[in-house]
Parts: structure tokens; C-alpha cells; sequence
């Protein structure tokens, strides 16, 4: 993870499974700037799909 200036990050992760949706789990260190109801613009680059054409 990178802060890039104040309030911008860089996280790369790896998509996990809930069920059947996918999810992301934001890291604990930005708990303090992430509390609920904070209002956040996400942004996805999809570098590897792990093999899977289909993204399934």
C-alpha cells in the first residue's frame, strides 16, 4: 500500500470470496480514515485475472 498525497491510496489486492459475491478487504491500517459512511471514489485495474478468461 502507498499513500500517494493525504487522503489518496494505492492498494493492490486480491479479490476474495463471500459467498457468492466478490469482495475486497480494505486493510485495518485505514481504519481511522475509512469509518462508515465515508464517501470514497474506487477505482479498479484489473492487472491479473488469475488465468481465468472469464473472470469466474
Amino acid at each position: 500500500m502507498v499513500e500517494k498525497q493525504n487522503n489518496q491510496f494505492v492498494i493492490t489486492k486480491r479479490i476474495a470470496k463471500h459467498g457468492k459475491q466478490a469482495i475486497i478487504v480494505i486493510p485495518k491500517i485505514l481504519e481511522d480514515k475509512l469509518k462508515p459512511g465515508t464517501v470514497a471514489e474506487v477505482t479498479i485495474n484489473v492487472i491479473d485475472n488469475g488465468g481465468d478468461e472469464n473472470g469466474e
